[in-house]
C-alpha cells in the first residue's frame, strides 16, 4: 500500500526553526513533483512551496527567504526547512507527492505552532 507520511511538526518560539518531512513508502517508482500546503484556523488553504522533478522550486511570497524545499530522490522524500518562524506561520501542514504512475498522494497533516 502506497502512502506519505509526515513528520516534524511541533511547537516552536518565534524566530525558531522546524524542519518537516514527508516520505512516501509502498510500492514506489520514483517521485515526480512534491510540494507543501498550510491551512490555518479559519483560512483558506495556501500553497507553501513546490519542487519539481528537476529541482526548480517556487515559493509563497511570505515564506520566500526563509523556507527551503529540497528533496531525495533516493528516499522518495520531500523535505521543508523552515528557519525564521513567525507566529503567522502556525497551521496545519500537508505535503503532496506526485508518483510516477500512482499518482498524486497527500500527508496526513502535521501542525506546526509559533508561539512564545
Amino acid at each position: 500500500q502506497t502512502q506519505l507520511v509526515e513528520s516534524g511538526g511541533g511547537l516552536v518560539q518565534p524566530g525558531g526553526s522546524l524542519r518537516l518531512s514527508c516520505a512516501a513508502s509502498g510500492s514506489i517508482f520514483g517521485m515526480k513533483a512534491g510540494g507543501w500546503y498550510r491551512q490555518a484556523p479559519g483560512k483558506q488553504r495556501e500553497l507553501v512551496a513546490a519542487i519539481t522533478s528537476s529541482g526548480s522550486t517556487n515559493y509563497a511570497d511570505s515564506v520566500k527567504g526563509r523556507f527551503a524545499i529540497s528533496r531525495d530522490n533516493a528516499k522518495n522524500t520531500v523535505y521543508l526547512q523552515m528557519n525564521s518562524l513567525k507566529p503567522e506561520d502556525t497551521a496545519v501542514y500537508y505535503c503532496y507527492v506526485d508518483l510516477i504512475i500512482r499518482g498524486v498522494y497527500w500527508g496526513q497533516g502535521t501542525q506546526v505552532t509559533v508561539s512564545s
